[in-house]
């Protein structure tokens, strides 16, 4: 998930996975296992976004500078596909923790593959780029969202540390990717990009080594799955999932045999099938799900946000390709007379995320109920997001390489993109669990990681305008779009609301 991506909820006590006892406040008054997941959180943060902030710089830069030579689409492209599929694979990374192997292991392995495809990537070679990318997805799908599910169960249902708790967690998940564009990057922009891979690589080591050398605090929080699967169930999964994977191929090679065998056909061709997902998954939902009477209003409510949430997340992450890429070509980054490296940039997130949150958790606390209801809060992320690319379309009405833009302006949009975020992302897990059917309460986390990799997904399609239009043109008409999501959202605020009931 995004830098800002807050985790979901633990599920305090659990016969899987007893939580130490509540006299532990050995770092910083809160349990001694948050420190080893604090660690290993920052660690594997900076790992990824050092990588991801170098990726597109590397794919479309010239061989003659070691990278890959690609044109602007085909690197926005494959960035979008890449992201994508980091956030897809974290449903079966929940599954294999929670039926097979357990939060514990499934995090240790996914550490230990993600260290492994940042090492391959050093290797300066065109085929062992996609491999080492390829093991991260894999990895992260089994990192990611079973490292959070352990900060949860390091609480007692009742523990009222756990609210700061995840405040401290989520503070490691910003620092990692607030130091990572500023070292990793910078070594990799200005000295090799293979040798920032191993900057990453490095910090993923980190982050494996703590786990390892500090799991101890952890007690037995994610020792066991808790719910294992029967022998007979992992047949039948085991095969579903072969056949389903068969079909993606035989799309994905038909596509590429259809079209041209090319890095550009393999994203268009592998995007299809993700942004299909939530239409099949919600049309199964609602036609065989066995909803009640009350629970169907609440699942049309929940569409609504994954809707807004598609939208949001298919501009945020333009940051890593579309707006990396304006940075490195079209902007001015002298700052005093020193030529600050584009990939800095990607700091000015997690940085204003560290500013900001606080004032936003005290801001909604201090108003209480007479905060906005998430409806609105979804509708003021969208004005955001496409106020963000409204700035960006004056910054690109007459920038070109030699006639750059002023940095401010790219400052500007991140400032508004975070802001967007702080009203979007904390509230969006909370709402989706209140929401969720009975039946699939589990899977409804899931659906809401689903968004993101669907809003990354149409960015495989979305940023090819970028190629065809002019910059400005092209962030005016998305800014746009979302601006005119957001008012259709205040509009239908009302009706969403009656259909989610007291949830606020």
């Amino acid at each position: 998930m995004t830098t800002t991506e807050p985790p979901p909820p633990g599920g305090g006590y659990s016969p899987h996975g007893k939580p130490p006892p509540e006299d532990d406040k050995a770092f910083f008054g809160q349990p001694k296992g948050l420190q080893t997941l604090f660690a290993t959180e920052f660690w594997e943060r900076y790992s990824f976004y050092g990588m991801r902030g170098l990726l597109v710089l590397f794919l479309t830069d010239t061989v003659a500078n070691h990278g890959l030579g690609f044109s602007t689409k085909t690197g926005n492209s494959f960035l979008g596909i890449y992201n994508s599929l980091v956030y897809l694979m974290a449903l079966p990374g929940g599954w294999i923790a929670d039926r097979i192997w357990g939060a514990r292991r499934s995090v240790l392995w996914g550490g230990i593959v993600i260290a492994a495809g940042h090492y391959v990537m050093v290797i300066p070679t065109k085929g062992t780029t996609f491999l080492g990318l390829a093991l991260i997805v894999l990895g992260t799908g089994l990192l990611k969202p079973n490292i959070s599910a352990q900060v949860g169960d390091l609480y007692h249902t009742h523990d009222t540390r756990r609210d700061t708790g995840f405040t401290i967690f989520y503070m490691a998940i910003n620092m990692g990717a607030f130091l990572a564009p500023l070292t990793a990057g910078w070594v990799g922009q200005h000295v090799n990009y293979h040798l920032g891979f191993g900057c990453a690589a490095i910090g993923m080591t980190f982050a494996v080594v703590f786990y390892i050398a500090q799991g101890k605090h952890l007690g037995t929080v994610g020792m066991w799955p808790p719910k294992p699967i029967a022998h007979r169930e992992l047949r039948r999964t085991l095969l579903l999932t072969g056949l389903v994977l068969l079909v993606v191929v035989a799309i994905v090679v038909g596509w590429m045999a259809f079209t041209q065998w090319s890095v550009a056909a393999f994203s268009d061709a592998l995007a299809a099938p993700i942004i299909a997902t939530p239409f099949l998954y919600f049309g199964y939902m609602f036609g065989r799900g066995g909803l009640s009477s009350g629970e169907a209003p609440r699942l049309w409510a929940f569409v609504a946000f994954f809707i807004g949430a598609t939208v949001f997340w298919m501009i945020y992450d333009q940051s890593g390709s579309q707006l990396n890429l304006f940075a490195a070509d079209k902007t001015n980054l002298s700052v005093f007379g020193w030529q600050m490296p584009a990939v800095w940039l990607q700091s000015a997130n997690p940085f204003y995320i560290m500013v900001f949150a606080p004032i936003f958790a005290w801001m909604w606390e201090r108003l209480g109920d007479r905060a906005p209801r998430t409806t609105v809060k979804f509708a003021i992320a969208l004005i955001f997001i496409g106020l963000s690319f409204f700035v960006m379309s004056l910054a690109g009405k007459n920038a070109t390489p030699t006639h750059k833009a002023s940095i401010a302006f790219l400052a500007v949009t991140y400032l508004l993109q975070t802001l967007g975020e702080l009203c979007l992302s904390p509230v969006g897990l909370s709402v989706t669990t209140q929401l969720a059917p009975a039946r699939f309460a589990g899977q409804m986390l899931g659906l809401w990681f689903l968004a993101t990799a669907v809003g990354n997904a149409l960015n495989v399609y979305v940023t090819k305008l970028s190629t065809v239009v002019s910059d400005f043109s092209y962030f005016l008409s998305i800014g746009c779009v979302a601006l005119g999501m957001g008012v259709i959202a205040f509009l239908t605020a009302p009706f969403i609301n009656r259909l989610m009931g007291d949830i606020r």
